[in-house]
């Protein structure tokens, strides 16, 4: 039987997710449940995974599944924290006094601020942390996640300081490198990488400036009162302003100091300038857009949580008092993050790993959690604790309820949701990713098993021939769509997409740009992947909601990779 029968059988636990979650509108706490089992049976069925096996890979998931469930619980600690302690109102307050207008704020906050956090943390925190502050401002919850989910994508190759492409393309660096010492002697093997990060930064440069004015189009097309496209394009000026902050050094890091800090960097400068520059009035729009009352809300673009809706903000405390969690949140972050500061080789030191080897007995199966080097535990966990004593919290409230349990209380309280619905995603991932190990004579491809994914990449990049290049980064889409990471999406397609190119019979630069797409890719990806949409919905109490946001979010998705895949092909010719 030949891949494209695999590849159709490999899409059908996607479909069963699809068809559920975006047809039905089924919450992913009983959708993907179903896509799990339905991955489970075609791994033992079709690819001839034996059970236990199967049941190690899902073992595998739960533990990686907890230590995003870390992430999660931090994020909505921080975000009760904050609201418990009254800081949260007094940045609503200062917020309005940058600017009232919320296109402003989700350029500010969803794009700069999120792009900060990006290339600091990566794995799907911007939008833990950046969309509760939208939600608090008094954005509607839907569209703060549709808004930071879509935003965590222009940061994303280079995020969590370089590691989608420093670890992303470990598989292909020996390979990449033997052909690259044929045509520079002199080249070292960071080369390779630093290759690719000048490319990707060349490939995300259109929807740089076209993503903040196509997003606020859509945010008061969808979400105004005039249901208006005209009032979002309106601020064009301001979002290429913003653009020009971020991408200049951005661009020039990329091309000069290697992919660890494009979008760390790019994020933190171009913050401090674009606040400045709004203070001052620069390219700041005369009349102020804001949504209308919650009142007036649809039905679906609310939860569980919702901010006050109140249009007077009051300050609690200083403005530098109740950033200072957020402040702390990036200080640490770069400190344990940055390799130059010593601290990373400590929280990623094995000891203070959690998990297991060789699951069930399973050779070669398994997974461990960095506990210390976890957004959710530093800083997350670890600055919401210091902020009960910076915000003094430790006293009760003016009606005799404790702060600090209420704020935690909550916090746990809605964990019950985005549990089921994470371990059933990060169950279905590792059981997408291990049957690599069939034994299957028709799923052996250049002496390596075809796992599930791979078996779909192979078959569309069959279809397509010398077209690839146009559609490469949709299979680093597909990646992260699955795994859920920008950098699992680089590691599971690295090879595959070398592949490609050396059967094309591209050169080494042509190959570098298909890499570069591929990285791209798992960027854009991070827009629809099932478990950045449940831990945006868990943080903003929109569990039940993933497929509306999946819904609105392709689009941009499919709009990115245009571009992307027109750069790759004018430059693989």
């Amino acid at each position: 039987m030949s891949f494209g029968f695999y590849a159709v059988l490999a899409f059908i636990p996607i479909l069963i997710a699809l068809i559920l979650m975006v047809g039905l509108r089924w919450p992913s706490t009983r959708a993907m449940p179903l896509a799990w089992l339905s991955a489970a049976v075609l791994a033992f069925a079709v690819w001839d995974l034996d059970v236990i096996r199967i049941a190690a890979l899902s073992v595998q998931g739960f533990i990686t599944a907890f230590g995003v469930l870390i992430i999660v619980f931090g994020a909505l600690l921080i975000y009760y924290t904050l609201q418990a302690s009254g800081a949260m109102e007094t940045i609503q307050a200062g917020m309005q006094k940058i600017t009232p207008d919320r296109r402003l704020q989700a350029i500010i906050i969803g794009f700069m601020f999120g792009a900060f956090i990006e290339g600091a943390a990566g794995f799907g925190t911007p939008a833990a942390l950046a969309a509760p502050l939208l939600m608090g401002l008094g954005f509607p919850p839907l569209c703060a996640a549709i808004i930071c989910l879509v935003f965590n994508s222009v940061p994303v190759t280079f995020g969590a300081v370089g590691t989608p492409v420093i670890q992303g393309f470990k598989p292909i660096q020996d390979i990449a490198f033997e052909v690259l010492k044929t045509i520079d002697p002199q080249a070292v093997p960071a080369d390779v990488y630093n290759h690719i990060g000048q490319f990707v930064s060349v490939m995300h440069l259109p929807m740089l400036f076209l993503l903040p004015i196509g997003m606020l189009g859509f945010m008061t097309r969808f979400f105004g009162k005039n249901k208006s496209w005209k009032e979002g394009f309106a601020v064009w000026k301001y979002c290429i302003m913003a653009s020009v902050c971020f991408g200049i050094p951005y661009i020039a890091i990329s091309w000069t100091l290697g992919p660890e800090i494009p979008s760390l960097i790019g994020g933190l400068l171009g913050l401090g300038v674009l606040v400045y520059l709004t203070k001052k009035g620069i390219c700041v729009p005369k009349d102020v857009w804001l949504f209308e009352d919650r009142t007036h809300w649809a039905a679906d673009w609310s939860g569980t949580i919702t901010a006050e809706n109140v249009h007077e903000f009051k300050e609690h405390m200083s403005q530098v008092k109740a950033w200072m969690p957020y402040i702390l949140c990036g200080l640490f972050l770069v400190l344990t993050r940055v390799p130059q500061f010593g601290l990373k080789s400590i929280i990623t030191d094995p000891m203070f790993n959690l998990g297991l080897s060789n699951i069930l007995g399973v050779e070669g199966v398994n997974s461990y959690i960095a506990v210390l080097n976890l957004p959710g535990t530093i800083p997350f966990i670890l600055v919401s604790i210091i902020t009960i004593f910076i915000h003094g919290m430790m006293k009760d409230d003016e009606i005799g309820s404790n702060k600090v349990s209420r704020a935690w209380g909550t916090a746990i309280a809605k964990m019950k949701a985005p549990t089921i619905a994470l371990l059933s995603a990060v169950a279905l991932v590792s059981i997408f990713r291990g049957t690599d190990a069939t034994t299957v004579e028709a799923l052996i491809y250049n002496g390596r098993g075809v796992s599930m994914p791979l078996a779909m990449a192979i078959e569309i990049s069959r279809l397509t021939g010398d077209s690839w290049a146009l559609l490469a980064s949709y299979i680093g889409g597909l990646g992260a769509f699955i795994t859920g990471s920008n950098t699992v999406s680089d590691l599971l397609f690295a090879n595959f997409q070398w592949d490609v190119a050396e059967t094309l019979g591209y050169n080494y630069w042509q190959s570098i740009y298909i890499l570069a797409a591929q990285g791209v890719g798992g960027a854009m990806g991070n827009m629809i992947c099932v478990h950045n949409v449940v831990s945006v919905c868990a943080v903003l109490g929109m569990i039940g909601h993933e497929g509306a946001i999946i819904r609105k979010t392709f689009w941009p998705f499919l709009v990115y990779g245009i571009p992307t895949g027109i750069i790759a092909f004018l430059l693989a010719m």
